[in-house]
């Protein structure tokens, strides 16, 4: 059985945050705000992830109401979303993700975030494509007050039905 999910985040940019996307501190003089290290990339992928696996979303399992999850990487929530996934039979097949943000020039630092991503999921880096697109100064971020990224994900599992389709009505 394949599922596919989809994530979106959006972050507004900040003084004295660092930069954090795909797991990579970008240098530029302004950072997304958040509980965590505000990493919209691996939020909007974990979300994906968790969707297709019908196992909510990351702010279910990684509240910002809880303390342990203050300033805590996006790479960690990352992986134990893997973990999870996991634990339900899930292999990540292919992950596509787009990065929407007018600055900073982000191609150098895409090869980089897909090895950071690839090792956590245990994938080969062929099966993550990262992207960076603007909106062409539209928009909040195409003013440079956030930056947004959206994921699409493909999981595979051992063909079993869901528990409810075994009921009879």
């Amino acid at each position: 059985m394949n599922r596919v999910g989809t994530g979106f985040d959006l972050h507004r940019l900040v003084s004295g945050r660092p930069l954090v996307l795909g797991g990579i501190t970008i240098k530029h003089h302004l950072g997304l705000d958040g509980y965590s290290d505000a990493d919209v990339l691996l939020h909007a992928l974990a979300d994906a992830l968790l969707g297709a696996a019908a196992l909510g979303d990351i702010g279910r399992h990684f509240s910002p109401n809880d303390e342990q999850y203050r300033s805590i990487s996006s790479l960690i929530l990352l992986g134990r979303v893997k973990k999870m996934l996991d634990d339900k039979g899930w292999k990540v097949i292919n992950a596509d993700t787009v990065i929407i943000a007018e600055e900073p020039r982000l191609a150098p630092y895409v090869d980089q975030m897909g090895e950071k991503i690839a090792a956590v999921l245990a994938v080969p880096q062929c099966r993550i494509s990262i992207k960076a697109t603007t909106t062409e100064g539209l928009g909040v971020c195409g003013r440079g007050e956030a930056i947004a990224a959206q994921a699409v994900v493909l999981l595979e599992k051992e063909d079993r039905p869901c528990p409810m389709e075994h009921e009879v009505v």
